[in-house]
């Protein structure tokens, strides 16, 4: 995996209007951290940030601080995003060792068209990212999984995932990918022709008499004059 270079300038006024008005000028607010060293809260422009933020894959960031000699190996551990522009507002770099394993999600990349979608089968794609156990140097880019001989009805799980140099974290049953039959939807009944013949064997509802007839009514009418 190849070693991508990130500057930033170490954020020296930490309060909320400080940070406000670095946002506006594109700068994401950020911080770095290692096991057992001070973190430092550093500013980075959002258009350097952005390839490390909208990819599918994993990278081992070179953190370059202004005014610092020596960089820092780091990954984006995670990213904070504003509700109503999906702006990045924050993020994390983790610090890494290269004689350390660390954990890590790394994206799974599906390759080939299943049998089964030829049969009419549809593609559920569960699990977008595996979470791995590693050292810095074995950590892959993204995890291949070859999906061409899936039939209707076969799957793909975590504990299927071939391992290399890496070990798995997540539940080895999750499944992964599927290729599931169509999903049918049944027609609405025909509603009943009024008048309509009934079929054989099935008997004619009578209507529902709702009103009195014509000669109880006047019987009833004379009871009253009495």
């Amino acid at each position: 995996m190849s070693l991508q270079t990130l500057n930033a300038v170490k954020r020296e006024d930490l309060h909320n209007s400080s940070t406000k008005t670095n946002r506006k000028k594109g700068n994401v607010p950020g911080i770095y951290y290692y096991r057992g060293a001070p973190s430092i809260p550093i500013y980075v422009k959002d258009v350097n940030l952005n390839p490390f933020i909208y990819t599918s894959e994993v990278n081992i960031i070179s953190l370059v601080i202004e005014g610092n000699n020596t960089p820092y190996n780091c990954i984006l551990k995670d990213i904070q995003f504003d509700p109503i522009s999906d702006k990045p507002v924050h993020f994390d770099l983790l610090g890494i060792s290269e004689n350390e394993k660390i954990k890590i999600e790394v994206p799974v990349r599906l390759n080939g068209s299943p049998v089964g979608v030829k049969d009419g089968g549809i593609i559920q794609h569960s699990i977008h990212k595996i979470e791995i156990e590693c050292l810095p140097k074995d950590i892959p880019s993204h995890i291949d999984i070859n999906i061409e001989n899936l039939k209707i009805g076969d799957g793909i799980k975590v504990g299927d995932v071939e391992l290399n140099n890496f070990e798995i974290v997540d539940n080895p049953n999750s499944m992964i990918v599927a290729v599931v039959p169509p999903t049918i939807e049944k027609a609405p009944e025909a509603a009943a022709v009024e008048g309509e013949a009934p079929a054989e064997g099935e008997e004619k509802a009578e209507p529902e008499v709702i009103s009195k007839g014509k000669k109880e009514e006047e019987g009833e009418e004379e009871k009253e004059k009495k």
